[in-house]
């Protein structure tokens, strides 16, 4: 027993030589890729400008709440407490107020949601905004970067809204009837309305859908619907199916029930943004999940 564990022991030996000598007659040395790098030190941020800048911006969950969003960046070397935000522009008929105020660190920045106002200056066809911010009681007016033209667009869209409110009322009925079969289409209905009074003729072009809800057989609605003010009301109803069945399309639908018409109004043409109420929203999207049963996980 002696005799085999001590040749055991000599032939380790024997390869561990090996191994020395092969090591030492040229064998490659290790790749370079496991070797231990330096990391390089990143440059110092560059210094604060002392100034404050903002921009306008609007998410999905912003336009859904009817408002949009001054960021303050505070290229400044301290924390700034902002006691008001005022933001200015002449296609609004009065300042409107920041709300959600908080302090804004060093070279950081941070959004101040303000709310919409329901009746922009509809004669002030182009201006550009800005914002005056209280730090104790020392006003700083700073110019508001706006490249997507966040108020622009909602000044123009509710302007046109209300031209098209002077000829006729526009709504999603509440009721998505379905028969209960999985799979199986609903109806989208618009309300038409007219006003009763003397206007421009509104002609209803087309009707998109949404990541959620979309119209059967086509890319969009095409309703080619005309309306006068002193016309009966209407219903138009529009093919409906699920867009996506899948469990992201519905965790992401916040604008699931917001739908984009395409009109002519007085013969020029225009977009809006019509959603459907609480009631409506809450019943179109029990249709989608529905009919299309057991939601599928994507991980593409």
């Amino acid at each position: 027993m002696r005799t085999r564990v001590a040749a055991a022991l000599a032939a380790v030996v024997l390869l561990a030589g090996c191994n020395d000598a092969d090591t030492s007659a040229g064998a490659p040395e290790p790749s370079p890729s496991i070797r231990t790098l330096t990391p390089i030190a990143l440059p110092p941020p560059p210094p604060p400008t002392g100034k404050l800048r903002a921009d306008m911006r609007q998410s999905s969950r912003d336009a859904a709440a009817g408002r949009m969003e001054v960021w303050i960046d505070n290229d400044t070397a301290h924390q700034i407490r902002p006691r008001r935000i005022v933001y200015s522009d002449p296609r609004f008929r009065t300042p409107l107020r920041g709300t959600r105020l908080r302090p804004i660190p060093s070279q950081s920045e941070r959004g101040f949601p303000i709310y919409l106002p329901p009746r922009p200056a509809c004669d002030q066809a182009s201006g550009r905004g800005r914002v005056q911010v209280v730090l104790g009681g020392r006003p700083m007016v700073v110019r508001v970067q706006d490249p997507t033209d966040v108020a622009g667009r909602y000044a123009s869209s509710r302007c046109l809204e209300l031209a098209i409110a002077k000829v006729a009322d526009l709504r999603w009925s509440d009721a998505v009837p379905w028969d209960g079969q999985e799979g199986s289409d609903s109806t989208l209905t618009l309300v038409v309305t007219p006003t009763g009074a003397a206007g421009p003729a509104l002609t209803l072009d087309t009707v998109s859908g949404t990541p959620v809800l979309s119209p059967v057989g086509t890319d969009v609605w095409r309703p080619d619907v005309t309306v006068h003010g002193k016309d009966g009301p209407q219903r138009i109803e529009l093919p409906l199916k699920p867009t996506r069945c899948d469990a992201h399309a519905f965790a992401e639908s916040g604008g699931a029930t917001a739908f984009i018409v395409g009109l002519h109004l007085g013969g020029r043409p225009g977009r809006i943004t019509l959603r459907m109420s609480t009631e409506g929203a809450a019943n179109a999207l029990a249709y989608a999940k529905s009919s299309c049963g057991d939601l599928r996980e994507v991980t593409e």
